[in-house]
């Protein structure tokens, strides 16, 4: 892809959620609500302080997400749907398995 977002803005790529309840009903689109969890897929460089420093970025390309209901812009690059926010909208990021089996 060749989109590199600017200053403290990063691409996302929403991740589907769950089609069915746990209970096994299938939940049909119309009823759906959108994601609020994504793939990082580009960032910026980071955000200046008044003196012109530059504050890097916490997150990378390849992260997942937690972002807010009504975060980031929709935007449709080569064909795909993606959001732009700023990295302040970013609640956090989802570490690997291993954060999900000591939940457990």
């Amino acid at each position: 892809m060749n989109f590199k977002p600017l200053h403290d803005r990063v691409l996302v790529r929403r991740l589907e959620g769950e089609e069915k309840t746990k209970g096994g009903l299938i939940i049909p689109d119309t009823a759906k609500e959108k994601p609020s969890e994504g793939e990082v897929i580009a960032v910026g460089e980071g955000a200046r302080k008044d003196s012109g420093e530059l504050i890097p970025m916490a997150v990378k390309a390849g992260d997942r997400i937690l972002f807010g209901k009504w975060s980031g812009t929709e935007v449709r690059i080569e064909g795909e749907d993606y959001l732009i926010m700023k990295e302040s909208d970013i609640l956090g990021v989802i570490e690997g398995g291993n954060a999900q089996k000591a939940a457990a």
